[in-house]
């Protein structure tokens, strides 16, 4: 399935579309919407350059000819800080392994129940482990958003695009370089939804709540002038700010206050705008939940009165969506319908769909057993003292993902069909218990897709000019090892 050179895969997308430019016009959207688009998924993921930027930068014109626009969220979450919008939750999907499937699994839940906010998003720290950029994400999103028939638009999110406290203290300047420069990656990349997370560097040593939350706000407000200063024309770069680290202390309505007003001031006197859209905060969750000796999860005690009354003030005294959960994928199940009741904008949701490919009875037990050894062999000394092997491979497994990401692709194709129906099950539940059946109105309401045209790659381009001169006959691609050629083979 794996297209070799950008000669097979233009000759393939020809079948499909006229290429106009940088542009390209659908003739055969049965053909676009089949095995093409998973071939260029493929090769988006695991092909080499050329042929690799060419296969994202055809599925980035394909989505944009299919009506699949990647979107700011901002206008929808402007309305709901107006009280225009209401009485769900929007989650925000966090995909490290199969993420192609994963996202396919997504588009056939939303489509089953006339569904429509939901974000895919990558974290700073899951790129590095996961080896998937920004554009190489964006990709296999969008390709998920055609093979399924998407029309709507799709949001992609740089979640937790953090500063790192330890690495901030010794070289401020490098550190905030490494975000500013990760966050004009993303926006080329697609993601106009950027999540900044700061607040690694509240100092509760200090005395007052502006001095705690001083380094926060201000390095929110200098990342924000990136932005802002970057994202295409027409489009408003959602942006989130956080006021509690997950994992630390609950989160104070006076904290919220101290930060947004101080944000609110800095952007003021470096007239920049708009400010932030959503707030994060703690309320008792952790990311990826506390393993027990048997490899089970510990119960949490999540402080649904903060989330509520931190939420309400953001909307009502900011004109915010609300407050965002983080580390909610580990949860019980029983616990989910009440985020849209606490009036709860967004909540993240990663370790459970992790959790769920790697615990399926459909993941190959060889794969698993190899991805192990690995850990073992290679992050032992990550293992801290007294764990046992369940807690130590339940919390380091996901890093197993960007090492194997070719075994992925080439699980066996019975294998992905079951664990694709198992995703859709549960992500149809999520989205069932966040109120999200029939909220698609809001979206043709409230985002107006704004399509950006991104330049093909030089050497795709010269490649055309040369077939125009001298006629290059249809290839059918080649097959490469982590693709499958017959996606309906074992």
């Amino acid at each position: 399935m794996f297209f070799k050179t950008v000669d097979e895969l233009l000759a393939g997308l020809g079948k499909a579309t006229r290429i106009k430019g940088n542009e390209v016009e659908v003739v055969n959207e049965k053909e676009a919407r089949g095995l093409l688009v998973d071939r260029l998924a493929c090769t988006a993921s695991l092909g080499d350059e050329p042929v690799r930027e060419t296969a994202r930068w055809a599925i980035w014109a394909l989505s944009q000819a299919l009506g699949a626009v990647s979107s700011s969220i901002h206008d929808l979450y402007a309305a709901m800080g107006r009280g225009e919008v209401h009485g769900y939750t929007v989650p925000a999907m966090n995909l490290r392994g199969l993420t192609y499937e994963t996202a396919q699994a997504a588009f056939r839940a939303a489509k089953s129940m006339d569904a429509g906010p939901f974000i895919f998003e990558i974290a700073r720290s899951e790129i590095g482990y996961t080896s998937q950029r920004p554009w190489e994400y964006t990709a296999l999103v969008l390709a998920a958003a055609i093979r399924e028939g998407w029309s709507l638009p799709v949001f992609l999110q740089g979640d937790h695009f953090q500063l790192n406290a330890s690495k901030y203290k010794i070289d401020a300047a490098k550190e905030m370089g490494a975000v500013k420069a990760l966050t004009e990656e993303a926006m080329v990349g697609g993601f106009y939804n950027i999540d900044i997370d700061a607040s690694t560097l509240v100092d509760l040593d200090k005395t007052g709540l502006d001095e705690q939350q001083h380094l926060n706000y201000g390095c929110t407000a200098e990342l924000l002038e990136v932005i802002r200063k970057k994202q295409p024309p027409g489009i408003t770069v959602s942006v989130g700010g956080e006021i509690g680290e997950v994992g630390g202390r609950n989160s104070t309505l006076e904290e919220l206050r101290a930060y947004l007003d101080g944000l609110k001031k800095k952007l003021a006197e470096k007239r920049i705008g708009p400010s932030v859209s959503k707030i994060s905060i703690q309320t008792g969750t952790t990311h990826g939940g506390i393993p027990l000796p048997d490899g089970t999860v510990a119960k949490v005690k999540l402080d649904f009165d903060t989330l509520e009354r931190l939420s309400a003030a953001a909307r009502k005294e900011y004109g915010l969506s609300g407050a965002v959960q983080h580390g909610a994928s580990t949860l019980p199940d029983e616990m989910f319908h009440r985020f849209p009741e606490k009036g709860t904008s967004e909540v993240h949701l990663a370790t459970g769909f992790q959790n769920l490919l790697l615990d399926h009875e459909a993941f190959p037990k060889a794969l698993r057993d190899k991805i192990y050894g690995y850990l073992r062999d290679n992050h032992g000394s990550e293992r801290k003292s007294g764990q046992t092997d369940e807690q130590f491979f339940y919390s380091i497994r996901k890093k197993g993902f960007g090492p194997f990401k070719n075994d992925l692709w080439a699980m066996d194709e019975k294998a992905k069909t079951g664990l694709g129906e198992a995703l859709e099950a549960k992500i149809g539940f999520l989205f069932k218990e966040l109120r999200l059946p029939g909220t698609s109105k809001d979206l043709k309401k409230h985002i107006k897709p704004v399509k950006v045209v991104k330049p093909r790659p030089s050497a795709e381009r010269k490649g055309t000019d040369e077939r125009s001169q001298k006629g290059v006959p249809h290839g059918d691609g080649g097959a490469l090892p982590g693709c499958h050629d017959d996606p309906g083979g074992e």
